[in-house]
């Protein structure tokens, strides 16, 4: 694969976000065949891995570890912190200092091995002052156990107050063509800043790809009835799935599937965006690794901007509670 700038490090221009693997968006894979989508992935020239230690909760980095230990010198490995469960089994933002440094070895252990190549914020804690929770990551950073820092889902102002803190080195939020919430303020902070952008559900959760389903086929543990939930009721799903159609006719002058389209859009709005699809599907893994060969024109990128944006997409890409708590909502 053709490598990409992420701050410090050099990387596959499309790298492979792990969280499906442990679950999300349909069964968890058996630890047999997750063992092999990600020695797969070492095959078709990913190298750089996205996990969390929320993901599974930490089977996700358990998996990761397993299989990528004896190609540690192979990758750049990104991990995150700053979402912890309650007792009542419920995901909630932490930013404490001491929470996050803790994590921090916890996810050390279940990666196997001595430092983390880039380490997130997960998500910004309200009541926990972003300095601080930076502060953390930078004092981890001073201990050797990470390399560089990363933030997830903020807005410009925080990412400004967070880089005057320690240098950040990437953004990771939700972008896709029907998500443009970077498109607003923070992509253009992060160029100012020199910070690369990771892209998140860069197939918008499975709907730009032409498989997806609505709601009323999923439930309570797949993410698109739950927190993606609006783009996926019924009517929304009805009248969003109407531009899949116009979608697909460009994906075959492209000579490429959708899915292809998709990231081939996200990878020509520049070389400092990296993409991170997350699959359980080998086939699909291969398919998303070929996207890079597909060169779009600027003609076509505008006519994919137009089709399909925030402005014709029916329904929020979080459910209410979520687009209320999320940081980089405040743009």
């Amino acid at each position: 694969m053709h490598s990409r700038k992420l701050g410090p490090f050099t990387v596959s221009a499309i790298g492979l976000g792990a969280m499906n693997i442990s679950g999300g968006y349909g069964p968890r894979l058996s630890d047999e065949d997750g063992q092999e989508l990600l020695q797969k992935a070492l095959d078709y020239g990913y190298d750089f891995f996205d996990t969390s230690s929320l993901y599974g909760m930490g089977h996700n980095e358990e998996q990761l570890g397993k299989a990528l230990a004896s190609h540690r010198h192979e990758i750049t490995l990104a991990s995150k912190c700053g979402i912890k469960t309650n007792s009542d089994g419920q995901s909630i933002s932490n930013g404490r200092p001491e929470v996050l440094m803790q994590t921090c070895e916890e996810s050390l252990k279940r990666l196997r091995t001595e430092v983390i190549d880039l380490y997130y914020l997960h998500r910004i804690d309200a009541n926990v002052p972003v300095e601080e929770s930076v502060g953390a990551l930078s004092r981890l950073v001073e201990q050797g156990k990470i390399r560089a820092v990363g933030l997830s889902e903020v807005c410009a102002e925080s990412l400004k107050r967070a880089h005057a803190t320690h240098p950040i080195a990437a953004v990771q939020s939700e972008y896709s063509l029907w998500s443009r919430t970077p498109e607003r303020k923070v992509l253009d902070t992060c160029r100012e800043l020199d910070v690369a952008f990771v892209a998140f559900s860069p197939l918008g959760r499975q709907f730009l790809t032409g498989k997806s389903t609505d709601c009323s086929s999923l439930d309570d543990t797949n993410f698109r009835a739950t927190i993606a939930r609006p783009r996926f009721e019924p009517d929304n799903f009805a009248e969003n799935s109407k531009l899949l159609i116009p979608f697909a006719e460009i994906a075959k002058q492209q000579a490429c599937s959708m899915a292809q389209l998709s990231l081939a859009w996200l990878l020509a709005k520049g070389k400092d965006i990296i993409p991170i699809p997350g699959t359980t599907n080998l086939t699909h893994l291969k398919e998303n690794a070929d996207a890079e060969n597909i060169k779009l024109t600027s003609e076509v990128i505008e006519e994919l901007d137009m089709l399909i944006n925030d402005d014709v997409i029916k329904g929020d890409r979080y459910n209410k509670f979520l687009m209320n708590t999320v940081d980089s909502e405040r743009d």
